[in-house]
């Protein structure tokens, strides 16, 4: 039975870039995998609590019209103005800014440096996750 997300797995054009990236918005490298020939395999970057991003290297040349089945990672932020003055602060562009989603949550949209589409996400007490999430804690 599926009880929660492992991670979401990315290949990177620029490793070190796309590392760098991840870290202005507070994600850190947390440990390497190589292969028996030495080479990098898989860099795991530490989110919160048992949250992690995988990043392999030698992904292909970014390119936004690129239509695969991955279509975004979705990050949470407590306060979703302030993280995107930060960011915005970093050098990081902002691809739309805040808005209201259907789901009643805040969010805003920026892209790593391969392309790859990252929702900000600040939950809102009327949205179906936080009714999905208190109601699965008083029915354990």
């Amino acid at each position: 039975m599926i009880t929660d997300i492992g991670h979401p797995a990315f290949a990177a054009y620029d490793v070190e870039k796309t590392l760098a990236f991840y870290t202005l918005l507070g994600i850190q490298e947390s440990f390497r995998l190589h292969k028996d020939d030495g080479s990098l395999m898989l860099v795991y970057l530490h989110v919160a609590g048992d949250r992690f991003i995988e990043v392999f290297p030698n992904g292909p040349k970014p390119d936004r019209e690129r239509r695969q089945s991955f279509r975004h990672l979705c990050l949470l932020t407590d306060e979703l103005g302030s993280t995107i003055e930060t960011l915005r602060s970093q050098g990081i562009t902002i691809d739309q800014e805040p808005k209201q989603g259907l789901d009643h949550n805040m969010q805003a949209w920026i892209s790593d440096p391969d392309g790859n589409p990252i929702e900000l996400m600040q939950l809102s007490e009327e949205s179906p996750q936080r009714e999905v999430a208190r109601s699965s804690m008083t029915s354990a």
